[in-house]
């Protein structure tokens, strides 16, 4: 099976850490190549041509490309613990909450780290207006899913474990502005599922003080 399966990536993108994760939960061996953010392989550019970017799922030499619809190949593809919702209704609301962290979330609190001056008030504003939906969404639960870790989850890795790595003392999140997520954070960090596959702090704290 190993030698079927591939996926291309960056060893540091929370994207790719999903789609590892996902493939893990399944139980399916794969070989991870790792790309150069500098020089993207040939492999890389024929495997993902329209958007040239990680990660790529390699099954039996076909491409897939997209995180989400990577996730939803793995799901129905192989037998095991499911990575999305049985239920339809479920499975809805759970890639709404996956796409609400992705273009929201995730795009705001970029922009309020790496832009200055008025542009980055602007975006810190509006990364705390979602974080505080977010805040509300996971309040008196355990994980988003509820007492088990989902797929929602695991999109908020960013948050959980690269943000405050990225955002160098900024303090958008904290434990007294946002108690419910920072209860999550501590979590699903810490619990043993993902923290035996998140990458290794240490590691990249000098790639992202270089960026």
């Amino acid at each position: 099976m190993s030698s079927k399966v591939k996926v291309l990536g960056f060893w540091y993108s929370p994207f790719v850490a999903r789609v590892k994760m996902g493939l893990k939960m399944k139980g399916v061996e794969f070989e991870y190549v790792e790309e150069n953010i500098r020089a993207k392989s040939q492999l890389l550019l024929e495997s993902n041509p329209i958007h040239k970017k990680v990660p790529v799922l390699l099954h039996d030499g076909r491409p897939i490309a997209e995180t989400m619809i990577i996730l939803e190949y793995i799901d129905q593809t192989w037998e095991g613990p499911p990575i999305l919702p049985r239920d339809p209704y479920q499975r809805a609301m759970a890639r709404f909450w996956v796409n609400f962290i992705d273009e929201k979330c995730l795009n705001t609190m970029l922009k309020a780290c790496w832009r200055t001056g008025e542009e980055q008030k602007k975006f810190k504003e509006e990364a705390i207006e979602a974080l505080q939906i977010l805040e509300n969404e996971i309040k008196g639960k355990k994980y988003f899913g509820g007492d088990e870790i989902s797929v929602v989850d695991h999109a908020g890795n960013f948050i959980a474990y690269w943000f405050p790595l990225i955002s160098s003392g900024m303090e958008l999140i904290t434990e007294d502005k946002f108690p419910n997520i920072w209860r999550w954070s501590s979590d699903y960090c810490n619990h043993a599922f993902v923290k035996e596959n998140l990458p290794p702090m240490e590691a990249m704290i000098p790639k992202f003080k270089r960026r």
